[in-house]
């Protein structure tokens, strides 16, 4: 079917067919309505190629899930910016919903205005600041696992995924804290930094070795305590500017 000659509205590239031969962008976009909606949904949340597949993926290979992403194939998993992001976000929401004090990120001393600033900021920007933690914690696996083949940006994409799992535990733990008032965080914490090993080593070395999963763990460990010291070096800083 030929259509009459327009002009893309991404590219601006004239089309003369359903799509645009320069960008595939459709000739006529179909009005915003619920199908599109639905479809939308549905378009992230299908098992295949989706958000159940990359945790189902996540969940029982997660060293061979990130390692064909990074080498063979790019499309079958969320692209992990987004996934840690989301993880992030609905552990926020449901924190958020249910009140809990006590974050995953933990900043004390709130009666100083500078230092409950940062802690609002965190907790309201987990997937920021996970990205920012993902930077120092990537900077000691590349320290402890030099030999591998993996660069630094690799292991930060790997981290993306990791710790948007670990996000999705603590959102689980969270939300039977909400609903049970028991408390359950402090061991979601255990069972995300034991699962966190656990998929870090699994991705380094696929021979099964117990030392990798122990130096992934103190890699781990290292990355979080560097950027504590960096928020309480921030904090510091801005305590000082503000009394000048």
């Amino acid at each position: 079917m030929i259509l009459d000659t327009i002009t893309c509205g991404h590219c601006h590239n004239e089309i003369t067919h359903k799509f645009c031969s320069q960008c595939g962008q459709p000739a006529k976009l179909n009005r915003i309505d619920a199908h599109y909606i639905q479809h939308e949904v549905l378009h992230v949340l299908h098992f295949e190629k989706g958000i159940l597949y990359t945790i189902k993926e996540l969940l029982l290979n997660p060293g061979k899930s990130v390692r064909a992403f990074i080498a063979e194939n790019r499309s079958r998993l969320v692209k992990p910016v987004i996934f840690i992001i989301l993880s992030s976000l609905l552990y926020t929401v449901v924190s958020h919903s249910f009140h809990l004090d006590e974050g995953y990120i933990t900043i004390r001393d709130k009666d100083n205005l500078t230092t409950s600033s940062i802690k609002n900021w965190v907790q309201s920007h987990y997937g920021y600041a996970n990205i920012i933690m993902g930077i120092c914690i990537a900077g000691w696996l590349q320290l402890f696992f030099r030999r591998s083949n993996y660069n630094y940006f690799e292991i930060l994409i790997l981290l993306c995924f990791v710790m948007g799992m670990g996000m999705l535990i603590l959102s689980v733990f969270a939300l039977i804290e909400g609903i049970t008032s028991y408390k359950t965080m402090a061991f979601s914490v255990v069972i995300s930094l034991g699962y966190s090993a656990w998929a870090i080593g699994d991705f380094f070395d696929s021979r099964r070795k117990i030392g990798r999963y122990f130096k992934a763990l103190a890699a781990y460990l290292l990355g979080m305590l560097t950027f504590s010291v960096m928020i309480f070096m921030l904090n510091t800083t801005l305590n000082l500017i503000t009394k000048h």
